[in-house]
């Protein structure tokens, strides 16, 4: 509203579909959004129009004639190949090496940022398996994650145990700002020689889909770990892979010719 009217508020009444198209405008070309995080950002105003409706403060609903949608958006996540490269490189620092630590181990798990930071030495627990398993809230939606600790990941836990940050307040890894943390991670990548545009987050893309989906890991499962509540928002994160969707078929085909 500053940038276009020089006001800081204006009645909900003046609201209308020329207000919505210059403010998706507004998010496309001065605060450079990609389309879906305008759509989004669009959407979320749409709510306070509804409660608006709902109220009777608004009689004219403003996005009647308004369209927008979500593109598809390919999520970059690393190959087997790609996390061995990673997992093996000698790099010639201990910061790079403690970021490539942490990053394997969101790997590993699905852990987001945020959750990786925060994560407490109470946080990993025997599960009903008799194993260990972490198990959060997670900080995004506070909805409770529970996630067995596969082998490599616990390897690396038990590297930072006797870490002076982490045994100071109880952390399993000394954890950066994530600017810095994705930073240190473009660095790693180049180091690999890995093309992609790798941060932070994507540790969750390739827990979804090399780490688990492409080993069997029914999606279900895959989305419980995630901690997510719609198993739509797993099906963004792990696409099912023309490389999955070439073994189910392999499988379907030794069936067949057994049968024959």
């Amino acid at each position: 509203m500053k940038w276009k009217y020089n006001l800081s508020d204006i009645d909900i009444k003046k609201v209308d579909h020329a207000f919505i198209t210059e403010y998706e405008f507004y998010l496309r070309s001065e605060r450079k959004c990609a389309n879906n995080s305008a759509v989004k950002y669009i959407k979320n105003f749409g709510k306070i129009i509804r409660i608006c409706l709902a109220n009777r403060w608004l009689t004219y609903n403003p996005f009647l004639n308004y369209k927008n949608k979500v593109k598809t958006v390919d999520r970059v996540y690393l190959t087997t190949d790609e996390l061995q490269e990673i997992t093996k490189k000698e790099l010639v620092t201990e910061r790079l090496t403690q970021v490539r630590d942490i990053f394997l181990f969101c790997c590993f798990t699905g852990l987001a940022y945020a959750d990786v930071k925060k994560l407490r030495k109470w946080d990993l627990v025997t599960g009903v398996d008799g194993e260990q398993w972490i198990s959060i809230k997670r900080q995004k939606t506070d909805i409770p994650s529970r996630i067995p600790v596969l082998p490599a990941a616990s390897t690396l836990i038990q590297r930072y145990a006797e870490h002076p940050q982490c045994e100071n307040i109880g952390r399993v890894f000394p954890v950066l700002s994530n600017q810095k943390m994705n930073a240190y991670l473009k660095e790693i990548a180049d180091v690999c020689g890995i093309n992609k545009p790798i941060t932070f987050h994507i540790a969750r893309h390739t827990f979804a889909t090399t780490v688990t989906l492409l080993n069997g890991v029914p999606i279900e499962s895959v989305s419980k770990m995630l901690g997510h509540t719609n198993i739509q928002t797993t099906q963004h994160y792990a696409k099912i892979l023309d490389i999955k969707v070439g073994a189910d078929m392999a499988l379907l085909r030794q069936k067949y010719a057994a049968k024959h």
